[in-house]
């Protein structure tokens, strides 16, 4: 069965990988990069046995997949940034596979910004992006393989869909209130998979602790600046990979963003803003 780590791209997916795989995948709450490998992206190549050809293709094989996943008998933690939905009838995921999903959500106005750095792109086209209910993510790598398709839609859609899914244990977790208070947001996460996981098992503080430190993001930055990090992506000028880890804290779109940028990303998230609490 499957726990999800869902989210729209650049909401702290990696982050709560990061710490989940810190307290669950080492003996001591130590990270390391490699410990990611534990927890795997859906969909990914990997998960196919060949080249996939068209997106038809590969959502026709999305539940078959975890299908082979439930049959192992085993809990498989897996980040995805799909909508909770369907594609042309074949459904990303059922509550027949899926033991529980962690719903990550962050402010959009500093979403764009991550955007931004992330895939090369300006103000405008990120905010096109962010508003985008058509939007889709595919390796451009690999241009004849849709092997890792990914229906993301708008921010918004996105959060959404996992939201009003139904007959799946859910946790909402605000990216915000993990960066101000990550010990009680991280205790919060681990009860949630303990519970789903059936162990029994209470909250190991002294591992917990250590998966927060270790992981924290200037310690993260400096990681990726001494041993490179594989999720990065190359910049369009081919000159070599951006930082994975770029602003964190000083990520503020008041002093990042246009006036207008952020009255729009105000205007067409409103709803979804106040209900979070970021208006």
């Amino acid at each position: 069965m499957i726990i999800w780590i869902a989210s729209y791209p650049k909401c702290g997916n990696t982050w709560v990988r990061s710490l989940l795989s810190a307290y669950y995948f080492s003996k001591n709450g130590e990270f390391n990069f490699d410990l990611l490998k534990n927890i795997k992206q859906f969909p990914s190549r990997e998960f196919f046995e060949k080249k996939v050809f068209s997106v038809d293709e590969a959502s026709r094989n999305w539940l078959p997949i975890q299908k082979k996943i439930k049959e192992t008998r085993k809990v498989y933690f897996l980040k995805t940034h799909n909508v909770y939905g369907a594609y042309k009838g074949n459904n990303f995921t059922t509550s027949e596979f899926t033991l529980g999903a962690i719903n990550i959500v962050r402010d959009p106005r500093n979403v764009i910004t991550s955007l931004m750095n992330h895939y090369s792109i300006n103000e405008e086209e990120a905010l096109k992006m962010l508003s985008s209910v058509h939007r889709n993510l595919k390796d451009r790598n690999n241009k004849d393989d849709y092997s890792n398709y990914s229906f993301i839609s708008s921010w918004a859609n996105n959060y959404k869909s996992w939201k009003i899914s139904k007959n799946i244990n859910k946790l909402l977790i605000r990216y915000e209130d993990l960066e101000n208070n990550r010990v009680k947001t991280f205790s919060k996460i681990l009860d949630f998979t303990n519970k789903l996981m059936k162990n029994g098992q209470q909250i190991n503080k002294q591992k917990l602790e250590k998966s927060i430190k270790t992981t924290d993001f200037d310690v993260l930055k400096n990681k990726e600046k001494k041993e490179g990090f594989n999720e990065a992506v190359y910049s369009e000028d081919l000159v070599g990979k951006k930082p994975f880890f770029n602003l964190g804290k000083e990520n503020n779109y008041k002093k990042l963003l246009k006036t207008e940028t952020i009255k729009s990303i105000e205007k067409r998230f409103e709803n979804e803003m106040k209900e979070l609490g970021y208006l």
